[in-house]
């Protein structure tokens, strides 16, 4: 969808300024001068010129996430997941993480030993599952909703519990199996309830407010 933008960008620049040549050449470069409109932005110079697609950002930020720490340190890591997460935010991008195969290294980190590390993983889940029923699904599918009501329930970092229950009220939300996923994954001390519908939001507020004073215990 984006590169499709940028192509017809690249059209109509090039058949705004296709006249050109008809016009005074004094006149036409003042013009073009004062216009800043008239030029290519940054997306259409990077499909001219043949720069990194989105699909591309987000697989090298991907290898820097998963590389040995001697080769990325933990501060470059977390830069690119900073990268990472604001790509996903684009529906189409989030929806690409399957054909990329960006789905398994991503869901791998909510084992990693790293509590930021961790946390990201739990955020960027979050963001890639918002209001998007093909993520919803890809998380579920990839085993990830235990792992993050484990992060929720047991982490000893707060700030990793905080996040994965953000990614699973986000998961959950008018998605039925990944709701009934959930209940199964939770301890009876923390949820005793059974038979949630992912619709009721009432329901899953409460659900889901459960697991945010979970966050909160010392």
């Amino acid at each position: 969808m984006a590169d499709q933008a940028s192509l017809n960008g690249l059209l109509q620049w090039s058949i705004k300024n296709s006249d050109s040549s008809h016009s005074d050449a004094t006149n036409e470069t003042t013009t073009q001068e004062r216009d800043p409109n008239r030029g290519l932005n940054a997306d259409m110079l990077a499909q001219l010129m043949g720069g990194p697609s989105d699909a591309d950002r987000m697989r090298d930020a991907m290898s820097a996430i998963v590389a040995p720490t001697d080769q990325v340190d933990l501060e470059n890591k977390l830069v690119a997941w900073d990268n990472f997460e604001q790509l996903i935010e684009n529906l189409d991008n989030a929806n690409n993480m399957e054909v990329l195969g960006l789905w398994t290294p991503l869901v791998q980190q909510l084992e990693n030993a790293e509590a930021e590390m961790r946390r990201m993983a739990a955020w960027c889940c979050s963001t890639a599952v918002q209001n998007n029923v093909k993520s919803q699904e890809r998380l579920l599918a990839m085993g990830a909703v235990p792992k993050l009501a484990k992060l929720a329930t047991e982490d000893d970092n707060q700030a990793v519990r905080k996040k994965a229950v953000s990614a699973l009220s986000s998961q959950v939300r008018n998605y039925q199996p990944a709701l009934d996923e959930l209940e199964k994954s939770l301890p009876e001390s923390v949820w005793k309830r059974k038979g949630l519908e992912a619709g009721d939001m009432d329901a899953v507020d409460e659900l889901i407010q459960t697991l945010r004073d979970q966050v909160t215990r010392t």
